[in-house]
């Protein structure tokens, strides 16, 4: 399995680990993190769901722009991403030294998928890309490690929940509309797509510590099978900016 396959499981799997085993609430909650309307308000989600579909359509440096924006609130599976398209050349240069800093910066927080592939890349690293890798790695992690950028998100979550929450301030919160037309929504009782507010507001998907939470319980999963770095790929269409 390469190291995009993994990543690509984007959002489903984030919802598969954290929802209970109830089946009414699980398909809730896998309908609403998977809409639009909840993506929108995550950049860490918005941007990494934009770079997927620009890399499944070989749009390879608008996936790497994309990614690059995720990147900085602190989205791990899009720095791996970065690493995946610098190993093998998708819209920029080869450049397995980046390559190496982009995923060991994405197993920061050890999730079995990143640790896998960093240790296989470093293992395919000569001693000069070892140290090219450890000076560029001081430069991204500068920019975007979790110290730096959790707190963009943080304030993101923070801000986006204040501004956007409905109802009075005696604690009711009532009905959030779906204006985007998601596919799936629960509905009103007048028939139109919404969403409880007490559900669209649960503190997982807004309080920054519960949202880490709920990120690393989804992440932190062995997955099935093993992750392959392959050669480098020298089809001519990977280098397309």
């Amino acid at each position: 399995m390469r190291i995009a396959a993994v990543f690509a499981i984007c959002l489903g799997m984030l919802v598969s680990s954290m929802i209970s085993a109830e089946t009414a609430k699980r398909s809730q909650d896998q309908a609403f993190t998977n809409s639009q309307t909840f993506i929108n308000q995550h950049p860490d989600l918005r941007y990494r769901h934009r770079g997927l579909k620009a890399y499944k359509k070989a749009r390879y440096g608008e996936a790497l722009f994309n990614f690059k924006l995720a990147a900085k609130y602190a989205d791990k599976p899009s720095q791996g991403m970065i690493a995946e398209m610098l190993w093998k050349g998708e819209g920029v240069a080869v450049d397995r030294a980046q390559a190496y800093a982009w995923i060991d910066l994405a197993a920061e927080r050890n999730y079995p998928s990143m640790v896998i592939s960093r240790e296989k890349m470093w293992s395919m690293l000569n001693e000069t890309e070892r140290k090219q890798a450890v000076v560029s790695g001081k430069n991204i992690y500068e920019l975007y490690s979790d110290a730096v950028a959790k707190p963009r998100m943080d304030a993101v979550l923070v801000q986006t929940k204040r501004n956007s929450v409905p109802g009075s301030r005696l604690g009711f919160v009532t009905t959030v509309d779906i204006t985007n037309n998601d596919p799936i929504a629960l509905a009103h009782d007048n028939g139109m797509p919404g969403y409880e507010g007490e559900f669209f507001y649960q503190d997982k998907l807004w309080e920054p510590s519960e949202y880490w939470k709920w990120q690393d319980a989804a992440w932190s999963r062995p997955l099935a099978g093993n992750v392959e770095i392959g050669p480098i790929e020298t089809n001519p269409e990977t280098r397309k900016k």
